[in-house]
């Protein structure tokens, strides 16, 4: 947003904020607004006006214009651990360059305080949840299973002596 009181700003951009701001989602699935490009959506300023008492004139109003946009920020999986965050917005979809394992989406899933204050941004893969998180780690699995067993028979059979 822009910082409107400066008086450089006000010879810049003038005394108030633009009349509209336009929005393009990467993604969208809407009809287009009459007038605009697909894809464009526009976002007007809510305007309140309430009067306030001031000095001494008990009639002095305010007029009040702003966007109805909330500041915000993001991070990582690894930057989340250990935080517990009100409300979240994750996204667990499909990317191209970063494949999401089960073990970061985990983790961004589990740093809201329950269900109700958590979002999924877009519709993900289910199989980041069926599959094993890592073939490695299931093949070392395989084998201390397999050394658990071969331990357990020996043991049985008075294998180990003390």
């Amino acid at each position: 947003m822009f910082p409107w009181p400066t008086s450089m700003n006000r010879a810049r951009y003038g005394c108030d904020p633009p009349a509209t701001i336009f929005f393009k989602p990467f993604h969208y699935e809407f009809q287009p607004f009459p007038g605009l490009e697909p894809g464009i959506i526009p976002i007007f300023p809510s305007e309140v006006r309430f009067n306030i008492h001031y000095r001494n004139d008990p009639k002095t109003q305010i007029v009040r214009r702003q966007y109805t946009l909330s500041a915000s920020y993001a991070f990582t999986d690894h930057k989340s651990q250990g935080q517990t965050i009100e409300h979240v917005i994750v996204d667990i979809g499909p990317m191209k360059r970063f494949l999401v394992d089960p073990f970061s989406a985990y983790v961004a899933l589990s740093q809201s305080r329950g269900r109700g204050t958590i979002r999924l941004l877009r519709d993900f893969d289910d199989s980041i949840f069926t599959r094993h998180p890592s073939e490695a780690l299931r093949l070392e699995d395989e084998r201390l299973s397999v050394l658990a067993k071969e331990t357990m028979v020996r043991y049985k059979s008075g294998g180990y002596e003390y």
